[in-house]
């Protein structure tokens, strides 16, 4: 795997930040408290996680990408939706109460995995807001939690398997894989065979590559955590 690194309030105009870093990919995490849901969970009592993903003007190399600003690109819409689907699955909506959390996900530097990045950073920035949400409440923020949330990628690369792809991997990938987790439980799994099929047995060793990788992301998440004062 790359060098991961979490760092906690990288910026304090945010309800709560996190910087991730998977080797070169940078990915800016910010979470926003908002005390107030959409329409159809308006008098539920329930609360809802939601996220949004781009990618900066000077993210890539071979030129300028150009800001979603009129229309959105389908690739951004897809990612964020896996984002809120994944951060939603870390929290328990019901004792949120009604309130929502919107995670921005902007990709400062992509080197491939930004989804992965994303979420893994999403993560730490969300438990950062409900541990501010807590302060404000007078509650236990552990109450809010249903578990720890990571993701990383994975993929068979000239019958080599590789856990945390770069972007020079990924575009080589004969098999490519995302894996979202939840503590021991998955919460998404998302392979292609790109170049060629691959077996159930290859499945099995992706999936256990992906798992190994998320308990060391798991770790550092915890340490930035722990850094931040949160346990």
């Amino acid at each position: 795997m790359r060098e991961i690194e979490f760092s906690p309030g990288f910026i304090d105009t945010a309800d709560a930040s996190c910087l991730v870093r998977f080797g070169r990919t940078k990915v800016l995490c910010t979470a926003s408290i908002e005390k107030s849901v959409p329409p159809f969970l308006r008098d539920s009592g329930s609360g809802w996680i939601t996220a949004e993903y781009a990618m900066l003007p000077g993210s890539t190399s071979g030129g300028r990408k150009r800001r979603e600003i009129r229309k959105r690109d389908g690739r951004s819409v897809e990612i964020q939706r896996l984002i809120g689907r994944s951060l939603r699955a870390a929290i328990d909506l019901d004792a949120l109460g009604e309130v929502s959390i919107v995670v921005d996900c902007d990709v400062l530097q992509a080197d491939g995995g930004t989804r992965t990045a994303a979420i893994s950073g999403g993560w730490v920035a969300l438990i950062m807001a409900l541990q501010k949400l807590a302060g404000e409440n007078g509650t236990d923020p552990i109450q809010y939690r249903q578990g720890q949330v990571a993701a990383v990628s994975v993929g068979i690369v000239n019958q080599q398997i590789h856990c945390d792809l770069d972007y020079e991997l990924d575009s080589n990938a004969d098999v490519d894989m995302n894996v979202v987790m939840r503590d021991e439980a998955l919460i998404e799994v998302q392979g292609t065979g790109e170049q060629d099929s691959f077996s159930r047995e290859q499945l099995n060793t992706l999936l256990d590559s992906a798992e190994e990788g998320i308990s060391r992301i798991y770790e550092a998440q915890l340490n930035a955590l722990q850094q931040a004062g949160i346990e």
